[in-house]
C-alpha cells in the first residue's frame, strides 16, 4: 500500500476554459483531512524526475519518493504541468501565463477539503518563475517560497536579455523545448522534421526570422523567440507579469523565502534583487539567501566548467543534510504553527577561491573556496576599490596618463565565448570557469589553443602581481569612455583570475569570474536608444553578474575588454538596424579613451581579508 493517496491528473479550469494537468499526493497516515499544501508547477513534466533532485552520490530522487517524503512530514504535496505542456491544455507561451495560472490554480487549492489553508512553493529554474509570478499577484494562502535559480526580477535585464544584447540560450532553449512539445509528439513529421535541423550550423546564420529558423515547424515556439528577440528597447512587452517582478515589488506579500542560486547560474543578479526586495525596509519575514559555486542548479557538482571548487562546495553535507531536508524543515518552519523561526535574515555565500591551482585527478583545476557568511547583502563591511584603465595596459588605484587603445569588432569573427554564467546553451555552448584558451570544445573559437589574450580584437588589461589578497564579494561594474566608427558597437568586459604559472599550468591559468555586456545604442535609455556618432567620445557602463571571489596574493586580476561574446550573446552587426532584423554587417573600429579627463574604470566591491 503506497504511503500516500495519488489525485492523478486532476484537471484544474483556469479562467479561459484551459485545464491544467496536475497530481496530487496526500497523506494517509494522519488523524487529519487537510493539510499544508507545497506545489511545483513544472513546464518539464509533473511525472518525471525533476534534474533539481539529485543527491551528493548522483542518485535520483523520483517524483513518488519526493511524495513520500512530504506527506509523511504532514503536507499534500502537488505536481502541474504548466500550460500547453505534456497533460496540460492550451498553448505554450513561455513565461508570461504563468502569473494568472498561477493565481487560478492556487485559487482552486484554497476551495480544496484537503486543503487548511497554507500553501508553499518549490522549484528550480522556470519552476522558480511560476512562482515568482503567482507571488506578484498576492494569492490567497501562500505563506512561503523556496525560489531555486529563478524568479526574474526583470528579465530583460537578467535571463532573456542583458545590456540590451539577447541571450542566446534563450534559442537552443526553444528548439529542444519544441521538438518535446505536444505538436511534436503528435505529429511524427514535425517530430522527424525537428530531428533532421542541426542548430549548429543555424546558429552561424543569424538572426533567425520567421520561417527561417529551425523552430518554424513549431510556430508558437519560433513566435515567443523572435517576439523576445526583437523587442529590444524596454517596451510594454518587458513590464509583463512574470518577466518584471520588479514592476510588483511594492505589493509582493511580506513572507519568508528561501532563495538559492550561484556564481556561474544565469540567474545571479535576479535572485539578489529579488532577496533585496524582500527584505525592504517595512518588511518583517524572515529571508534566506545561499549562493553557491556551481553552474544552473547543481548545487551537489563541485565543479564548474573546469574548475574545481572542493568538496566543501557541496550543498549536501555543508549548506544542510540533503537538499531534500532543507525544504522540509523550511516549510515545517514557515507552514506549521509554532515552529521556531530564525529572527533575522541569513546569507551563505560561497567563497571560491584559495586553491592550489594544480590539476586535481579528474583534470581540473583546484581553485577552492570556503563558505562565509553575513545577516544582510550587501554586506555591511564592503567597500568600493577602483582600477583605472593604464596608458601600459595595467590596472592600478591611480589615474593614468592619456591614451587611447583601439580594437575592431567584426561580427562576421566574434570572439567566442569560453564559459560564463550560462545555462541551457548546450548542445552550442556551456557555462562554468575555464581557462580562457580557444579550444576545440567552444564554438566559434579558432581551436588553436591560444589564450583569448591574444586576438587583436581583445584588449587585456591587468594588475602587477598581487602583493595581498583582494576579496570580492558584491559588485562589479566596468566605466568606459568610448568612440567608434559604427553607429552601434557592443563592449564586453569580462573579470579574470590569473593564476602564476605551474608545473600543470606553465604557462599560468586565466580563470573568468564574471563577464558583462553594454549595447551602445541603450548607453542613456532602454527606452529610447541612441545610436552612436562619428568621432563622439561617450561614456557606457557594463554591469557583469555579481560574484564573490578572493584574488589571492601572487594572482592578478585581469578585465578583458572587446566586442562580442558570441554564442552567448547575439552578435551586433554594427549596422544600428532595428534588434533582430539586420540585413547588413559592418567591422567596428572602437576606442577606449583613459587618463584624467576619461577615467576609464574598473569597480569592485570587497570586503576586508581575513
Amino acid at each position: 500500500m503506497a504511503p500516500f493517496k495519488l489525485l492523478e491528473n486532476m484537471m484544474v479550469k483556469m479562467r479561459d476554459g484551459v485545464h491544467l494537468a496536475t497530481d496530487i499526493y496526500l497523506p494517509t497516515h494522519l488523524n487529519q483531512s487537510a493539510f499544508p499544501v507545497v506545489i511545483e508547477r513544472t513546464p518539464y513534466n509533473k511525472s518525471a524526475h525533476s534534474r533539481s533532485e539529485i543527491e551528493l552520490d548522483g542518485r535520483k530522487i523520483s517524483r513518488q519518493e519526493m511524495a513520500e517524503a512530504f506527506t509523511q512530514r504532514g503536507f499534500a504535496l502537488i505536481f502541474q504541468d504548466c500550460r500547453g505542456r505534456y497533460l496540460s491544455e492550451g498553448e505554450f507561451i513561455k513565461y508570461v501565463r504563468e502569473g494568472e495560472d498561477g493565481f487560478d490554480t492556487y485559487q482552486w487549492i484554497m476551495q480544496q477539503p484537503w486543503c487548511n489553508g497554507s500553501i508553499g512553493s518549490m522549484g528550480l529554474s522556470y519552476a522558480a518563475h511560476t512562482q515568482l509570478a503567482v507571488a506578484c499577484l498576492n494569492p490567497e494562502g501562500l505563506k512561503t517560497m523556496v525560489l531555486d535559480s529563478g524568479g526574474f526580477a526583470n528579465s530583460y535585464q537578467c535571463g532573456i536579455r542583458q545590456g540590451g544584447a539577447f541571450e542566446l540560450k534563450q534559442a537552443t532553449w526553444a528548439f529542444k523545448q519544441a521538438a518535446l512539445s505536444p505538436i511534436a509528439k503528435n505529429n511524427p513529421l514535425i517530430a522527424n522534421a525537428m530531428t533532421q535541423e542541426d542548430i549548429h550550423q543555424w546558429f552561424t546564420q543569424m538572426p533567425w526570422k520567421a520561417g527561417h529558423s529551425p523552430i518554424r515547424h513549431v510556430p508558437e515556439y519560433e513566435d515567443y523567440l523572435l517576439e523576445q528577440w526583437q523587442a529590444g528597447t524596454f517596451n510594454e512587452y518587458w513590464q509583463q507579469l512574470g518577466i518584471y517582478a520588479e514592476g510588483w515589488y511594492k505589493t509582493l506579500p511580506d513572507i519568508p523565502v528561501l532563495f538559492m542560486s550561484s556564481w556561474y547560474d544565469a540567474y545571479v543578479p535576479s535572485t539578489l534583487a529579488n532577496f533585496q526586495a524582500f527584505c525592504a525596509l517595512g518588511r518583517t519575514a524572515p529571508q534566506k539567501l545561499i549562493m553557491g559555486s556551481w553552474l544552473h542548479g547543481d548545487r551537489n557538482i563541485t565543479h564548474s566548467g573546469d574548475v574545481e571548487f572542493g568538496l566543501a562546495s557541496a550543498f549536501d553535507g555543508n549548506v544542510d543534510t540533503n537538499w531534500l531536508e532543507c525544504r522540509l524543515k523550511w516549510f515545517e518552519q514557515h507552514l506549521k504553527p509554532n515552529s521556531p523561526r530564525s529572527p533575522q535574515h541569513q546569507i551563505l555565500f560561497f567563497m571560491m577561491g584559495g586553491g592550489s591551482g594544480k590539476k586535481d585527478e579528474q583534470g581540473k583545476m583546484q581553485h577552492g573556496g570556503e563558505w562565509i557568511y553575513s545577516t544582510a547583502y550587501p554586506f555591511p563591511e564592503s567597500t568600493s576599490q577602483k582600477w583605472y584603465l593604464q596608458k601600459d595596459m595595467r590596472l592600478r588605484q591611480s589615474l593614468s596618463e592619456p591614451a587611447i587603445h583601439r580594437f575592431q569588432s567584426d561580427p562576421n569573427n566574434p570572439v567566442p565565448t569560453i564559459g560564463g554564467a550560462i545555462t541551457s546553451g548546450k548542445p552550442v555552448f556551456v557555462g562554468g570557469a575555464f581557462d580562457q584558451r580557444e579550444l576545440p570544445d567552444f564554438f566559434g573559437s579558432k581551436q588553436n589553443n591560444l589564450p583569448l589574450s591574444a586576438r587583436h580584437d581583445v584588449l587585456v588589461y591587468q594588475t602587477d602581481i598581487l602583493e595581498e589578497d583582494i576579496t570580492l564579494v558584491g559588485e562589479v561594474k566596468i566605466k568606459l569612455f568610448i568612440d567608434s566608427d559604427a553607429p552601434d558597437a557592443d563592449f564586453t568586459a569580462k573579470l579574470i583570475d590569473v593564476y602564476p604559472p605551474n608545473e600543470d599550468y606553465p604557462q599560468g591559468y586565466a580563470m573568468n569570474i564574471t563577464d558583462g555586456i553594454l549595447r551602445a545604442r541603450y548607453r542613456e535609455s532602454w527606452r529610447e536608444p541612441k545610436l552612436l556618432k562619428q568621432g563622439e567620445i561617450v561614456e557606457v557602463t557594463i554591469r557583469p553578474f555579481e560574484s564573490c571571489n578572493i584574488f589571492k596574493k601572487g594572482h592578478r586580476l585581469r578585465l578583458d575588454i572587446a566586442g562580442s561574446n558570441f554564442p552567448h550573446f547575439d552578435c551586433n552587426p554594427n549596422s544600428g538596424e532595428p534588434e533582430g532584423f539586420a540585413s547588413v554587417k559592418r567591422i567596428a573600429t572602437n576606442q577606449i579613451h583613459i587618463g584624467a579627463q576619461y577615467p576609464s574604470v574598473l569597480e569592485i566591491q570587497v570586503i576586508p581579508n581575513k
